[in-house]
Protein backbone atom coordinates (compact mmCIF):
# COMPACT_ATOMS: atom_id res chain seq x y z
CA UNK A 1 0.00 0.00 0.00
CA UNK A 2 1.12 3.29 -0.58
CA UNK A 3 -0.01 6.24 1.43
CA UNK A 4 1.41 10.15 2.54
CA UNK A 5 4.20 10.19 5.42
CA UNK A 6 2.33 10.81 8.91
CA UNK A 7 4.53 12.84 11.78
CA UNK A 8 4.81 9.51 13.80
CA UNK A 9 6.45 7.64 10.71
CA UNK A 10 9.77 9.91 11.11
CA UNK A 11 11.65 7.82 13.23
CA UNK A 12 11.05 4.95 11.26
CA UNK A 13 11.71 6.55 7.57
CA UNK A 14 14.84 7.79 9.34
CA UNK A 15 15.62 4.56 10.13
CA UNK A 16 14.98 2.88 6.49
CA UNK A 17 17.11 5.98 5.19
CA UNK A 18 20.26 4.46 7.03
CA UNK A 19 19.20 0.56 6.23
CA UNK A 20 19.45 1.86 2.61
CA UNK A 21 22.20 4.42 3.49
CA UNK A 22 25.59 2.68 1.62
CA UNK A 23 24.81 2.44 -1.76
CA UNK A 24 21.35 0.54 -1.22
CA UNK A 25 23.24 -1.26 1.31
CA UNK A 26 22.87 -1.25 5.03
CA UNK A 27 25.11 1.16 7.17
CA UNK A 28 24.01 0.41 10.04
CA UNK A 29 27.14 0.74 11.99
CA UNK A 30 28.94 3.42 9.10
CA UNK A 31 28.47 6.72 11.22
CA UNK A 32 28.50 7.72 14.72
CA UNK A 33 25.55 9.84 14.18
CA UNK A 34 23.25 7.51 12.32
CA UNK A 35 20.39 10.41 12.33
CA UNK A 36 22.92 12.61 9.69
CA UNK A 37 21.42 10.59 7.21
CA UNK A 38 18.24 11.02 7.88
CA UNK A 39 18.54 14.98 8.42
CA UNK A 40 20.10 15.47 4.98
CA UNK A 41 17.98 12.99 2.71
CA UNK A 42 14.23 12.59 4.59
CA UNK A 43 14.13 15.53 7.19
CA UNK A 44 13.41 18.48 4.82
CA UNK A 45 10.82 16.04 2.74
CA UNK A 46 8.75 15.51 5.57
CA UNK A 47 8.69 18.96 7.26
CA UNK A 48 8.78 21.52 3.43
CA UNK A 49 7.57 18.86 1.31
CA UNK A 50 4.72 16.70 2.94
CA UNK A 51 2.67 16.78 0.34
CA UNK A 52 4.83 14.57 -1.66
CA UNK A 53 6.14 12.31 1.03
CA UNK A 54 5.01 8.99 -0.15
CA UNK A 55 5.20 5.83 2.08
CA UNK A 56 5.41 2.16 1.22
CA UNK A 57 3.63 -0.50 3.71
CA UNK A 58 2.82 -4.27 3.71
CA UNK A 59 -0.50 -5.16 2.39
CA UNK A 60 -1.47 -7.35 5.48
CA UNK A 61 0.42 -5.08 8.43
CA UNK A 62 -2.55 -3.54 10.19
CA UNK A 63 -0.21 -1.00 11.77
CA UNK A 64 0.96 -0.04 8.87
CA UNK A 65 4.57 0.47 9.15
CA UNK A 66 6.98 1.68 6.73
CA UNK A 67 8.70 -0.88 4.12
CA UNK A 68 9.72 2.10 2.11
CA UNK A 69 9.75 5.89 0.92
CA UNK A 70 9.90 8.02 -2.35
CA UNK A 71 10.21 11.82 -1.96
CA UNK A 72 10.08 15.01 -3.66
CA UNK A 73 10.04 18.06 -4.24
CA UNK A 74 7.78 19.78 -7.67
CA UNK A 75 10.30 22.96 -7.61
CA UNK A 76 13.63 22.10 -6.88
CA UNK A 77 15.08 25.76 -6.36
CA UNK A 78 12.45 26.92 -4.25
CA UNK A 79 12.70 24.01 -1.98
CA UNK A 80 16.39 24.57 -1.83
CA UNK A 81 15.26 28.24 -0.48
CA UNK A 82 12.91 27.21 1.61
CA UNK A 83 15.75 24.66 3.40
CA UNK A 84 18.18 27.64 3.78
CA UNK A 85 15.60 29.75 5.53
CA UNK A 86 14.18 26.72 7.73
CA UNK A 87 16.18 23.75 7.47
CA UNK A 88 19.64 23.84 7.50
CA UNK A 89 19.90 26.99 10.15
CA UNK A 90 19.27 24.83 13.21
CA UNK A 91 21.14 21.78 11.73
CA UNK A 92 24.29 24.07 10.92
CA UNK A 93 24.67 25.32 14.84
CA UNK A 94 23.94 21.74 15.85
CA UNK A 95 26.72 20.66 13.94
CA UNK A 96 29.28 22.58 13.77
CA UNK A 97 31.59 22.29 10.30
CA UNK A 98 34.64 21.86 11.92
CA UNK A 99 34.39 20.22 14.97
CA UNK A 100 35.83 16.92 15.01
CA UNK A 101 33.89 13.70 14.11
CA UNK A 102 34.19 10.83 11.87
CA UNK A 103 35.37 10.99 8.07
CA UNK A 104 31.63 9.48 7.45
CA UNK A 105 29.96 11.82 9.48
CA UNK A 106 31.93 15.14 8.42
CA UNK A 107 30.65 14.41 4.33
CA UNK A 108 27.21 14.33 6.04
CA UNK A 109 28.09 17.14 8.04
CA UNK A 110 29.48 19.12 5.02
CA UNK A 111 26.11 18.59 3.09
CA UNK A 112 24.48 20.65 5.73
CA UNK A 113 26.65 23.35 5.41
CA UNK A 114 26.93 23.13 1.21
CA UNK A 115 23.94 21.03 0.15
CA UNK A 116 24.21 19.31 -3.23
CA UNK A 117 22.97 21.54 -6.11
CA UNK A 118 22.20 20.41 -9.66
CA UNK A 119 22.82 22.07 -13.09
CA UNK A 120 20.96 24.94 -13.55
CA UNK A 121 20.15 23.86 -17.10
CA UNK A 122 18.55 20.67 -16.04
CA UNK A 123 16.63 22.32 -13.00
CA UNK A 124 15.08 24.75 -15.70
CA UNK A 125 13.78 22.03 -17.99
CA UNK A 126 13.52 19.55 -15.18
CA UNK A 127 12.63 21.54 -11.84
CA UNK A 128 11.10 18.65 -9.97
CA UNK A 129 13.90 16.19 -8.18
CA UNK A 130 12.97 12.84 -6.09
CA UNK A 131 14.39 10.37 -4.62
CA UNK A 132 13.28 6.60 -3.45
CA UNK A 133 14.49 4.29 -0.62
CA UNK A 134 13.47 0.66 0.11
CA UNK A 135 13.92 -2.23 2.31
CA UNK A 136 14.25 -5.60 0.71
CA UNK A 137 10.92 -6.29 2.12
CA UNK A 138 9.66 -4.33 -0.86
CA UNK A 139 11.98 -5.08 -3.34
CA UNK A 140 11.60 -6.94 -6.83
CA UNK A 141 7.83 -7.07 -6.10
CA UNK A 142 6.75 -3.94 -8.11
CA UNK A 143 7.04 -1.27 -4.92
CA UNK A 144 9.57 0.55 -6.94
CA UNK A 145 7.58 1.18 -9.98
CA UNK A 146 4.37 2.15 -8.09
CA UNK A 147 5.76 4.22 -6.04
CA UNK A 148 7.88 6.45 -8.85
CA UNK A 149 4.76 6.45 -10.98
CA UNK A 150 2.70 7.87 -8.12
CA UNK A 151 5.50 10.36 -7.53
CA UNK A 152 5.31 11.12 -11.34
CA UNK A 153 1.32 11.54 -11.51
CA UNK A 154 1.75 13.85 -8.37
CA UNK A 155 4.55 16.21 -9.83
CA UNK A 156 2.42 16.09 -12.97
CA UNK A 157 -0.72 17.59 -11.53
CA UNK A 158 1.55 20.16 -9.44
CA UNK A 159 2.49 21.46 -12.46
CA UNK A 160 6.06 20.39 -12.85
CA UNK A 161 6.81 19.89 -16.76
CA UNK A 162 10.17 17.59 -15.84
CA UNK A 163 11.84 15.76 -12.85
CA UNK A 164 15.54 14.75 -12.30
CA UNK A 165 17.45 12.69 -9.81
CA UNK A 166 21.31 11.33 -9.21
CA UNK A 167 21.96 7.43 -9.11
CA UNK A 168 25.52 6.22 -8.55
CA UNK A 169 26.85 5.63 -11.81
CA UNK A 170 28.18 2.01 -11.15
CA UNK A 171 24.43 1.31 -10.15
CA UNK A 172 23.78 -0.66 -13.56
CA UNK A 173 20.64 -2.04 -12.26
CA UNK A 174 19.30 1.39 -11.07
CA UNK A 175 20.24 3.17 -14.07
CA UNK A 176 18.43 0.30 -15.88
CA UNK A 177 14.95 0.72 -13.81
CA UNK A 178 14.95 4.36 -14.40
CA UNK A 179 15.25 4.38 -17.84
CA UNK A 180 12.41 1.39 -17.95
CA UNK A 181 10.44 4.27 -16.42
CA UNK A 182 11.07 6.77 -19.10
CA UNK A 183 14.52 8.81 -17.29
CA UNK A 184 17.41 9.14 -19.56
CA UNK A 185 20.84 10.88 -18.91
CA UNK A 186 21.16 14.37 -18.60
CA UNK A 187 24.69 14.57 -17.28
CA UNK A 188 26.71 13.53 -14.66
CA UNK A 189 28.82 14.09 -11.29
CA UNK A 190 31.53 12.47 -9.76
CA UNK A 191 30.73 8.94 -9.39
CA UNK A 192 27.05 9.58 -10.25
CA UNK A 193 24.84 10.07 -13.23
CA UNK A 194 22.01 12.51 -13.29
CA UNK A 195 18.97 11.91 -14.96
CA UNK A 196 15.35 12.79 -16.12
CA UNK A 197 12.03 12.63 -17.53
CA UNK A 198 9.60 15.02 -18.89
CA UNK A 199 6.21 14.90 -17.75
CA UNK A 200 2.89 15.45 -19.30
CA UNK A 201 1.05 18.72 -19.09
CA UNK A 202 -1.81 16.19 -18.46
CA UNK A 203 -3.62 15.24 -14.65
CA UNK A 204 -1.20 13.24 -13.66
CA UNK A 205 0.11 11.90 -17.06
CA UNK A 206 3.14 11.91 -17.90
CA UNK A 207 5.25 11.14 -21.35
CA UNK A 208 5.83 7.55 -21.22
CA UNK A 209 2.25 6.84 -19.14
CA UNK A 210 0.59 7.99 -21.71
CA UNK A 211 2.59 6.25 -24.42
CA UNK A 212 2.41 2.65 -23.26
Amino acid sequence: MIRLARAEDRAALYDICVRTGWSGADATGRYDDEELLGHVYVGPYLALAPELALVATLDDDPDGRPQGYCLGAADSAAFAERCERLWWPPLRARYPRDSPRRATDQSLVVLIHEPDSMPAAVVARYPAHLHIDLLPTMQGVGMGRALIERMLAALSDAGSPGVHLGVSADNAHAIGFYRRLGFHEVGHGPGSVLMACELGAGPGQSERTRSR
